[in-house]
């Protein structure tokens, strides 16, 4: 049974709907993250895996819903923002950027500690997200781009 609070909410929305507003995020109406799925392309040498996403010149494993919390994978740093180690391949030559802004809200840009690299190899590197949230990224090498979007979330005080 919908209490009258409820009722009038579903019918602002219903109205909202009916002549055409647009929603936009609020309490009221949660968020979506449109998280990339993996293409299954994998380097050569490396294992496959329904996680991995790229093109011939750059590619990385999808992490779909990225979760810190106690015993899992990262770290949450002083300043609050979160730490994961991630890994990228590159079979082009150049070195590898790392850059990524916040869908769903406002924040900093992400930063990225990227190894250095010239060859065609895999790079290990570090995303740190300022914030949870809904998180695109896109890493570069010379013309080559590639970008996919995940959810970044914080369960309890983290890792």
């Amino acid at each position: 049974m919908l209490r009258p609070s409820m009722v009038s909410r579903v019918a602002l929305f219903t109205l909202s709907l009916l002549s055409g507003a647009t929603l936009s995020a609020s309490k009221h109406a949660p968020t979506s993250c449109p998280v990339t799925r993996g293409n299954g392309y994998t380097p050569a040498g490396e294992p496959a895996g329904p996680n991995r996403y790229g093109t011939r010149a750059l590619s990385t494993i999808l992490y779909g819903r990225l979760e810190f919390r106690k015993g899992g994978a990262g770290f949450v740093l002083p300043d609050g923002s979160l730490k994961m180690k991630w890994p990228w391949w590159k079979e082009k030559e150049g070195n590898l950027t790392i850059t990524g802004r916040r869908l769903d809200g406002s924040a900093p840009p992400l930063r990225a500690d990227v190894a250095c690299s010239d060859g065609y190899e895999m790079v290990p590197t570090y995303i740190i997200f300022q914030t949870t949230g809904c998180w695109e990224v896109t890493g570069k090498v010379g013309n080559a781009t590639l970008t996919f979007v995940t959810r970044v979330v914080k369960i309890g005080r983290g890792p």
